[in-house]
């Protein structure tokens, strides 16, 4: 397959790793050339990682050669799947959608690796929304097994099947749910990093000890705070904003406290500082 990228941050250069990674030709490309040579450092960094522990054994230059940056997205005219993984803005995503679906082939599949936003919605800027649907990833790309398939309401099952043969094609476990804000996966975690940053600010335990409660009496891997800090709490916030406003359900409020964080620029890892320091 060739696989287009639109947006090379965190989530958009794992997702072009992984899929050259599987093999298949990537095309990607993001407001300025500058965040794609930031993004081939930091996948090769990763490669290095992965290839020093054995989860892959290919050569790193011929992984990084098989992702070519464009400028122009009429390049993108001869990928099979385009996936957009641009800032968690409904406007801004649509706004490329229309772009996009001018170039692809009618056969091609427009998806979306949001993790809140409705899919229905975003599709319904598209003259067919049959071939669009969520493909959603999770952080650290390379090493997190699932992909969550979101099909909106006109979303076809010939584009739920081709995006289920992407996800085999990538070595990852899948599950198709229907659309929702939040899906199955976002409304859960937001909820829970959430629910710690209020535990904190409330003065209930320190930071240190409700992630130690949560991954020591919950058996997760890590806490929430620690959590937070990895996902980002601007983006936390976001998703708790979009959901908040879609269910009405006060239980989906955002912490104040976060608000505070991300006026300050608290982001968490990206940014160097969160409940933690990196």
């Amino acid at each position: 397959m060739k696989i287009g990228v639109i947006g090379l941050g965190i989530m958009g250069s794992g997702i072009a790793q992984l899929s050259a990674t599987s093999g298949h030709d990537v095309i990607v490309t993001d407001v300025s050339k500058a965040f794609y040579d930031r993004a081939v450092v930091s996948m090769g960094k990763s490669l290095d990682k992965l290839i020093e522990k054995k989860v892959i054994n290919q050569d790193k230059g011929k992984i990084l050669s098989r992702i070519v940056y464009a400028d122009d997205l009429k390049e993108f005219s001869g990928c099979d799947i385009v996936i957009e993984a641009v800032v968690e803005n409904q406007k801004e995503k649509i706004e490329f959608f229309k772009k996009i679906e001018s170039i692809v082939s009618p056969d091609s599949i427009i998806s979306s690796n949001t993790s809140s936003i409705s899919i229905t919605a975003l599709g319904a800027s598209l003259k067919d929304p049959s071939r669009f649907l969520g493909i959603h990833f999770f952080n650290p790309v390379a090493l997190m097994n699932l992909i969550e398939l979101i099909k909106g309401v006109k979303t076809s099952q010939q584009a739920v099947d081709r995006a289920i043969e992407f996800a085999k094609s990538v070595g990852k476990e899948f599950v198709v749910v229907n659309d929702s804000p939040g899906f199955v996966t976002t409304r859960v975690i937001a909820m829970l990093v959430n629910e710690g940053a209020f535990e904190y600010s409330e003065g209930l335990a320190s930071k240190e000890d409700i992630d130690k409660a949560l991954k020591l009496g919950g058996n997760f891997p890590m806490g929430p705070l620690t959590l937070g800090d990895l996902i980002g709490w601007d983006t936390v916030v976001n998703i708790m904003d979009i959901m908040y406003n879609s269910y009405k359900d006060p239980k989906f409020r955002a912490a104040p406290i976060l608000r505070k964080m991300v006026e300050a620029g608290k982001l968490g890892r990206k940014s160097g500082e969160g409940f933690y320091k990196y």
